[in-house]
């Protein structure tokens, strides 16, 4: 289960995010992510934010039936809250989840996900995060 703090709830958040974001598509689903700075406060984005990086998620119809959408869903949650420490605090991130959503596994979901927040930026390469330095030498 994702924490309150961390999810997107008003249309707004979610049309910001989508119109003004980043965006890079995957196999089994599409991200959309937007980092806030001071200057967006300037251009009449509320300036309350609580909590750290926030998450929404688009499943449409295309998806499945409803018991498919929201298993769906709950495995997008799931990896979302896996992730939520690896982003910067002020990031909103929409997925919005394609037709294969429905039959990849969670590990390739999680996979796909980390990739394609790695390719906007958002997240340090995996040598990093292993402990070697950017030369490939370990540290």
């Amino acid at each position: 289960m994702l924490p309150e703090p961390y999810r997107l709830h008003h249309r707004a958040e979610f049309s910001r995010t989508v119109r003004r974001g980043q965006r890079i598509g995957r196999r089994d689903f599409v991200v959309h992510a937007l980092t806030h700075t001071y200057d967006d406060l300037a251009d009449g984005d509320s300036p309350v934010r609580v909590g750290g990086p926030r998450f929404g998620l688009i499943v449409s119809k295309a998806v499945g039936n409803a018991v498919v959408r929201h298993r769906v869903a709950r495995r997008l949650r799931h990896i979302c809250a896996q992730v939520v420490d690896e982003l910067p605090v002020g990031t909103d991130v929409v997925i919005r989840a394609l037709p294969g959503a429905a039959t990849a596994d969670s590990a390739e979901l999680l996979r796909q996900l980390r990739a394609g927040l790695r390719k906007l930026g958002l997240r340090a390469e995996p040598e990093l995060a292993l402990g070697r330095t950017p030369a490939g030498e370990r540290r």
